[in-house]
């Protein structure tokens, strides 16, 4: 499974040979550096472990730094199963991995909204606002009083939304820029701007 981890920069638009406007979101794929390889033998499964980005030395811990032999210390480090290309500890990967890949899956943080209502959370109607009805935004009944006696688990209501890691499946790529080393998808994915994001070959196309 081909993969990288990149930042999102933010969205704009392109035009196409035919001239038409396709919104997409920019991707910025730093120096993804090989750490490690896992194996059948010594780890019972096959993996390559990529990391990225640069740490302040004085934030970096013994234990941490000591996975990466001989390499700089990166401050996100990620494992990809069944990585398809073959690498060496060290080799150093870029966008051009991408060259040849129409669909790609996004996988992000999603943007935190906090604690939000039923209405905001789920799109839930509310109520009628006039005639003094006194429920405009309220959540409704959430169970009944003698039969089942509490409310089920899993409910929707109220509580904390965003925030949670978030995948957007099969988007188109519509340009891999080598020199800037940017990836431009068809669409919006997860996370506010400058967030770390992971791009791999689309897993259904």
């Amino acid at each position: 499974m081909l993969g990288l981890i990149g930042k999102k920069v933010g969205m704009t638009q392109v035009f196409d040979a035919n001239g038409r406007l396709t919104p997409v979101t920019v991707i910025k794929i730093e120096d993804n550096v090989v750490i490690a390889n896992r194996t059948e033998e010594k780890n019972g499964y096959s993996a390559a472990v990529l990391g990225t980005g640069a740490m302040k030395k004085s934030t970096i811990t013994k234990p941490y730094a000591g996975q990466f032999k001989d390499i700089e210390v990166k401050k996100t480090v990620m494992e990809f199963r069944d990585f398809d290309n073959e690498v060496a500890v060290g080799d150093v990967l870029g966008v051009d991995l991408f060259k040849d890949v129409t669909f790609v899956d996004v996988t992000g943080t999603s943007k935190g909204k906090g604690y939000q209502g039923g209405m905001k959370r789920y799109g839930f109607g509310g109520g009628r606002a006039t005639h003094g009805s006194k429920f405009h935004r309220d959540l409704g009944g959430t169970a009944m009083s003698s039969t089942p006696s509490h409310t089920f688990k899993g409910h929707r209501m109220a509580g904390h939304m965003g925030n949670e890691k978030t995948t957007v499946q099969n988007l188109r790529v519509v340009a891999v820029d080598s020199e800037m080393q940017v990836l431009m998808v068809k669409g919006a994915i997860p996370g506010p701007a400058q967030s770390t994001v992971v791009v791999k070959k689309a897993v259904k196309k």
